[in-house]
């Protein structure tokens, strides 16, 4: 499965019922519940990357990605405007991209 792939399931529930999925559920309740659920993955994951434990890491990155996910299609912002800022970015230097902000 890609990103692509997953945002994809993602969007396809988004007027879905809420008793249907978690991501319905999650969804019905509003950007800032999705924003606030993404921020606590984060901090799952910076919490075993501090840890050193790999399983547990891998486990809560792919939260992480499922919720940034999330969050983006409750804000209708699509992926590809994301990647697009990426494929963007990749055109200069790490530290003149920090620089220009």
């Amino acid at each position: 499965m890609t990103l692509d792939d997953l945002y994809a399931t993602i969007l396809s529930r988004k007027n879905a019922a809420p008793d249907s999925s978690w991501t319905a559920q999650l969804l019905a309740k509003g950007p800032e519940k999705c924003a606030e659920k993404f921020g606590e993955e984060a901090v799952e994951a910076i919490i075993e990357a501090v840890k050193g434990d790999r399983a547990a890491l891998t486990s809560e990155a792919a939260d992480v990605l499922y919720h940034l996910l999330v969050m983006l299609a409750a804000r209708e912002v699509p992926l590809d405007d994301v990647l697009a800022e990426l494929d963007r970015r990749q055109s200069q230097s790490g530290l003149a991209e920090k620089a220009s902000r």
